[in-house]
């Protein structure tokens, strides 16, 4: 079993004898399936977890299942050994994120029912497709991935429900977690009252630098979140599925490094390096044209965060990854995402090679993507920002009224950080100062910060990692993603041509403080929000994750 190690700035190892090793095992005699601790030869699977929260800011989870087995026990198991030792902070991330979502006390009953009969109708129609195409490796990919999750659910309670029991997803159950993206376009297709998303509120920043000469490919990401959501684990699945239910092949996507979250299996960020050669990534477009809402229907659409797993998965390419994901689009958590493909990048060559950076963007009712490898290389990086790259997405989602309305802001080449990136991306020379840039935030002194619309001027939402957290209350904004709010850049991961061959990166956990001040619940504005099992001080430093294979 693989052990996680870290390397926090200087040499600094994780303390393996707080890790929690657990195995599953499965009697063939009685069909049943048990936990045992430590390593067990012959197990169904394995899993190494390590909370250091308090310490570095993350939690760590390897789980690895073995080929031996049919590929339906080895996904069951996965998620049952994480639903086991990640319960205390699944718990504690459901009280902080979704404690009264569509529960008994909810204020929009008539949404929630509608909700739970859209999410009933379409897991119905995703069933019936797994059923009848057994053998295909896309329906099989979805089996295995709602498996895992009933895995999960049961791991938490502590009941085994498989292989005797049937799959049930409980609608409102542990699939919130998957769908947190989802769910914020679902609350607009289905007229919920109160939406959870402010207008022009980001998710998210990324970069893609290829350096001078052409010696290095740098892929950065910052998840934008709310701060409730900081219980944070980086996760490591090794899963041994064949591509299909009769196939011998495993999937190219075997091995999987993302962060993550208490209770998702995928990463919700997104973020993703893959065996298969591919890092994948996407920064949140959303959709602002209410008559595409439309084209959200429950019935032949598989929600984003599944389409998502099975490209990982069983993709080879830009090309490929992007015709896997574009089918049955379900218009919700629309995205534009980037896949790079390091097997097609050599050190120190300066040509492009056809493929190697692919761009996808998704609204209900359209997918559109090219290969842009070419432009990346012409200008020697790629930024995205939140705002649609392809003009025909960009004026179908409504972005040309919100420019007209609100002005530059919301433009793809003139809004805060466009302008931010093209103008710092040239001091990227290597990984420090790559860092550096994803947690820039100088909104106090920048001129690039200023929102000439809001008193005060300088605004913490107009940085590269934004602190929203840090604009006066009283304060006058044009529109709520400019308001005082608990937002912001909430880590930062990167990886390189030289990481990505061990399936490393460089993260850090928590709001910037590199330039502003340390975000301290008890001294925040939000000290009464929930935030049960986060550190009070989030002063994080990066850490250098590696996997001792």
């Amino acid at each position: 079993m693989a052990f996680l190690q870290l390397v926090l700035c200087v040499i600094c190892v994780i303390n393996v004898s707080r890790a929690q090793i657990y195995s599953a095992l499965y009697d063939e005699k009685t069909s049943r399936l048990s936990l045992r601790e430590g390593f067990q030869t012959g197990a169904v699977a394995v899993a190494n977890f390590t909370n250091d929260i308090n310490n570095t800011g993350w939690a760590y989870l390897e789980v690895s299942t073995n080929g031996a087995y049919n590929d339906s026990l080895q996904a069951y198991s996965a998620g049952f050994l994480e639903g086991s030792l990640t319960r205390q902070l699944i718990y504690q991330h459901w009280m902080n994120t979704l404690m009264g979502y569509c529960g008994p006390f909810s204020q929009d009953i008539s949404y929630c029912q509608r909700l739970t009969d859209y999410i009933s109708t379409n897991l119905q129609w995703i069933l019936q497709q797994t059923e009848t195409h057994p053998d295909c490796p896309y329906w099989h990919q979805v089996h295995l991935s709602l498996l895992q999750l009933q895995g999960l659910e049961d791991g938490y309670s502590g009941q085994v429900k498989f292989p005797s029991g049937s799959l049930s997803i409980n609608p409102l159950g542990f699939l919130l977690f998957q769908m947190g993206g989802d769910l914020e376009d679902l609350e607009a297709a289905l007229n919920k009252s109160s939406q959870s998303r402010t207008v022009g509120s980001g998710s998210c920043s990324a970069l893609i630098k290829l350096l001078p000469g052409g010696k290095d490919l740098l892929v950065s990401h910052d998840t934008w979140n709310t701060y409730q959501s900081m219980l944070r684990i980086m996760k490591r699945y090794s899963l041994a599925y064949h591509t299909s239910s009769t196939g011998k092949e495993t999937i190219p996507g075997k091995i999987q490094v993302f962060s993550s979250y208490p209770g998702s299996i995928f990463s919700g960020d997104d973020f993703y390096l893959l065996s298969s050669g591919l890092v994948t990534l996407e920064t949140t477009i959303g959709n602002s044209n209410p008559d595409l809402w439309k084209f959200v229907q429950p019935r032949g659409a598989v929600m984003e965060w599944l389409r998502n797993i099975v490209a990982n998965r069983l993709a080879e390419s830009g090309q490929a990854w992007t015709d896997i994901f574009r089918k049955h689009n379900s218009g919700t958590y629309n995205n534009q995402w980037m896949v790079v493909d390091y097997k097609l990048f050599v050190p120190g060559q300066e040509q492009a090679k056809p493929g190697l950076f692919t761009v996808l963007e998704q609204i209900p009712g359209m997918i559109v993507s090219a290969d842009r490898t070419e432009e990346l290389f012409k200008t020697g990086y790629w930024a995205s920002y939140n705002i649609p790259y392809f003009e025909e997405v960009f004026n179908a989602s409504g972005c040309q009224e919100l420019v007209q309305k609100y002005g530059s802001w919301f433009s793809f080449s003139e809004s805060p950080r466009a302008q931010i990136f093209r103008r710092n991306q040239t001091l990227v020379t290597d990984i420090e100062s790559m860092l550096r840039l994803m947690r820039y935030n100088n909104y106090k002194e920048d001129p690039l910060s200023r929102c000439d619309a809001c008193d005060p001027a300088q605004n913490g939402e107009n940085a590269i990692s934004a602190r929203s957290d840090l604009n006066p209350a009283n304060g006058s904004y044009p529109f709520g993603a400019l308001k005082q709010r608990p937002h912001g850049g909430t880590d930062m991961k990167m990886t390189s041509f030289g990481l990505f061959q061990q399936l490393e990166l460089w993260a850090v956990s928590g709001p910037t403080w590199d330039q502003t001040p340390v975000f301290q619940w008890s001294r925040s504005p939000y000290s009464e929000l929930l935030h049960m099992g986060h550190p009070d001080l989030w002063a994080f430093s990066p850490v250098h994750v590696t996997w001792d294979n």
